[in-house]
């Protein structure tokens, strides 16, 4: 590996080494074990805003707390500004996780991953909703309202609030991530 990587010389191989001494904490970042209860920041743009509602509730059902950030009709509006507020009060710790709904679940997904401490997922089924959270320790899940049921929404956030984070050969790669944010950051 070159000596200028970022990235460190740990085994590649997951039978090598299965721990990881963390050098620096990841920003925003703390390990989550199931349980709870969470802070959850939910937000939608104007085609998602017929599910936020339900999602909230579901939220709030499993024993959780969530927080409405809008929008507050289904006038169009601009995803990014929904997203960037989701992402900002999670990256910064405000609240634990966030919740963003949008027609496909993808573009307040890209938006989310411009900040640091953000780990957003868009998931469509029940394995991408716990691996998400098993492996990659997301902390903001982002669903389609044109693409999901409500029973598959209602599993899907059942297990993603559920399911820990293992750790382990896992928090290695979360590491190498935190480190090509400071990287990019110029931190």
């Amino acid at each position: 590996m070159p000596t200028d990587s970022i990235l460190d010389d740990s085994p590649a191989d997951d039978e090598q080494s299965d721990e990881l001494t963390m050098l620096h904490p990841i920003p925003g970042h703390q390990p989550s074990a199931t349980g709870g209860p969470w802070r959850i920041a939910v937000a939608s743009d104007h085609r998602g805003q017929h599910v936020k509602g339900r999602v909230i509730e579901r939220v709030r059902e499993l024993g959780h707390t969530a927080e409405d950030y809008g929008p507050g009709d289904e006038k169009s509006v601009d995803y990014p500004d929904y997203a960037a507020r989701v992402a900002e009060a999670v990256g910064g710790g405000k609240f634990d996780r966030g919740i963003l709904i949008c027609g496909s679940g993808l573009g307040m997904c890209i938006v989310a991953n411009k900040f640091p401490g953000v780990r957003a997922v868009p998931c469509h089924d029940d394995l991408s909703a716990e691996v998400s959270r098993l492996h990659n320790d997301a902390n903001v899940l982002c669903l389609s309202a044109d693409l999901l049921g409500e029973r598959l929404i209602d599993r899907m956030l059942e297990l993603w609030l559920s399911t820990g984070f293992e750790g382990g050969r896992h928090a290695r790669r979360l590491e190498k991530i935190a480190a090509l944010e400071r990287r990019v950051a110029g931190k």
